[in-house]
């Protein structure tokens, strides 16, 4: 009798498998199963591996096209983005095994077709070491966080930079998913639960998507979860003091740079699975296990009304650059609406006190189980949002900025001949970029950590001119199911924009000058030619002492009002809104 246990269960979940031994146990499956079960590639890492995908399906309909047509429902389930948490990979390793072998398990796969990326960051996880994972519980060697460019993969879903995120863009647009979920293990605080996990109910995703999530999807799967002996908490916890978990827990928002704020974008519902780092490996694999089961079950006795759910929420997309939904405002950032509820919390006994290592207050746990009523944010509100347009324009030259829109599946057109005609433009000023990289760029901030702190910017001023694109220009439609895509993308002001991540620093860049002598003599004659702009510029003196001792700027004060300054046009956004699709030169 063959041996199927995973490699996992083999050592007791002291390890997990690396990737090669992962695809072996998943081809003895395939081939004892080719009805059943299929392997795909869909693109290769930066260092050239093959990223592969498993099919489950309970009567070897293994085209997507084919399968949407038979009305089931497809689940994809991604797996080890931060290679050092690779949990869900052996759980669906184990869940697969148990679909085809057992026949309480196979009608999991009665309405459902389970799709799943066994190892998305493989590059990441075939640098295993024993010293990657300070905070986890286990396995003996875990993989690394980020790919071989050093990106991390769950901060490049919207400016899809890494090879892996193009390809996995194109796999999704092929298998157009019903339901996603993203695998991952927690960082930051101890608490009993070994299951945590997060489901977008905020006011950017589709209303009647967020009403079955809160109210049938959550619940049950915390309900599942418990009565097969695991403890599920209905939501990421994060303090809002780290150092004392009664303060409560806080309100993070999700933009697209994240998977499942990507998939706000595309309209789709997305489950973030966090397993607990403190518990043991063998908890926390079987812990993704039933809630990935728990799920199946769901998506089972609900598959028709997902599906119809989806197609309202395409149909929605589609339509917001109508007259009627162009007018109701559209969300770009979320922040927290001050509004809590009381939730009972399983946490640990702890102590805070000063530590001589960091020189602060810190927080050590105790093994002490402690029950405890704790407040936690639980509403959303738009923080920042933008009435839209028919469509936009984008320059040719361009180039890189409208890649990324084309690798998201974006539809758009290209002008076939030069263009002029009245748009809607920002400019923009007051920005501010890091110090240091992030994720390979250097977003446009200001103030406040790059990583959470997005709903701060500059400030962009909107008016209405009559403009000349070149041909080839790209025109991009509101009127299709990837609209929120394009509109996150190209207004500035969007969490994860093209602007913030870099596409258009150039227009920031001052590439004409003077030199001081001819703008002193500039100065001189702008002063005896204007007494407001004299009375402007000595107050300006007298008011701030970093511009008084700048003669530089003192001389651009000048420069810059000028004919000459003018021209430079610096924080002109390239992009128009279109008010109208009519007579534009498109094929």
């Amino acid at each position: 009798m063959k041996d199927w246990r995973t490699p996992a269960e083999i050592d007791d979940y002291r390890s997990t498998p690396d990737y090669s031994t992962t695809v072996e146990y998943l081809e003895r499956i395939a081939s004892a199963y080719s009805g059943t079960v299929r392997i795909e590639n869909f693109g290769k890492t930066g260092e050239g591996r093959d990223l592969k995908i498993v099919v489950a399906s309970k009567d070897g309909l293994f085209d997507p096209e084919a399968i949407r047509a038979s009305g089931r429902a497809i689940l994809l389930v991604q797996n080890s983005i931060h290679a050092g948490e690779m949990d869900g990979k052996d759980a669906c390793l184990s869940l697969l095994r148990d679909i085809v072998q057992d026949a309480s398990r196979a009608m999991l796969l009665e309405n459902v077709v389970l799709v799943f990326i066994p190892v998305y960051n493989i590059d990441g996880h075939e640098r295993r070491s024993a010293h990657s994972r300070i905070n986890q519980n286990g396995p003996a060697l875990a993989g690394w966080r980020a790919n071989a460019t050093n990106l991390n993969l769950n901060r490049d879903y919207m400016k899809a930079d890494a090879p892996e995120t193009r390809a996995f863009l194109r796999m999704f647009q092929r298998w157009m998913p019903d339901f996603f979920v993203d695998n991952h293990v927690t960082d930051g605080a101890d608490f009993q639960y070994d299951v945590t996990f997060a489901l977008d109910v905020t006011p950017d995703v589709f209303p009647a998507t967020a009403e079955w999530l809160r109210d049938s999807v959550r619940p049950e799967l915390v309900r599942r979860v418990n009565a097969a002996g695991h403890l599920a908490f209905p939501g990421p916890i994060f303090l809002n003091d780290e150092t004392d978990p009664s303060q409560g827990l806080a309100f993070h928002d999700n933009p697209p740079r994240f998977s499942t704020g990507q998939m706000i974008l595309e309209n789709r519902p997305g489950l973030l699975v966090e397993l607990h780092m403190l518990k043991d490996y063998k908890t926390r694999v079987t812990g993704d296990y039933e809630v990935l089961r728990a799920l199946l079950e769901v998506l089972n006795q609900s598959s028709a009304a997902l599906i119809a759910l989806n197609r309202e929420a395409d149909r929605a997309a589609a339509a917001l650059g109508s007259e009627g939904s162009r007018r109701a405002p559209f969300p770009l950032c979320l922040e927290r609406s001050g509004e809590t509820t009381s939730v009972p919390f399983r946490g640990y006994g702890f102590v805070r006190g000063f530590s001589e290592a960091s020189g602060t207050l810190a927080i050590r746990y105790e093994s002490k189980p402690r029950e405890m009523t704790l407040p936690m944010d639980v509403g959303a509100r738009v923080a920042v949002s933008v009435t839209l347009p028919v469509g936009y324009i984008i320059p040719p030259q361009w180039t890189h900025a409208i890649d990324v829109l084309e690798i998201h599946g974006v539809t758009l057109q290209r002008t076939t001949a030069a263009w002029t005609g009245k748009v809607e433009r920002y400019r923009c000023s007051g920005m501010r970029w890091p110090a240091k990289p992030f994720e390979g760029r250097y977003p446009i901030l200001r103030g406040g950590n790059v990583e959470r702190k997005i709903g701060e910017f500059g400030k962009c001023t909107m008016s209405t001119e009559t403009l000349t694109f070149p041909p080839g220009s790209a025109v991009v439609p509101l009127n299709q199911r990837l609209s929120k895509v394009a509109v996150h993308w190209l207004e500035p002001e969007a969490p994860d924009s093209a602007l913030r991540w870099g596409f258009f620093d150039p227009i920031f860049e001052q590439k004409e000058s003077g030199e001081a002598y001819v703008l002193e003599a500039l100065a001189r004659e702008e002063m005896g030619r204007s007494p407001g702009l004299r009375a402007d510029f000595e107050h300006r003196v007298e008011t701030d002492p970093t511009f008084a001792g700048d003669p530089n700027a003192r001389l651009a004060y000048f420069y810059d009002r000028s004919p000459w300054g003018l021209a430079n046009r610096i924080g002109d956004y390239p992009v128009g809104r279109l008010v109208s699709l009519a007579n534009l030169p498109v094929s």
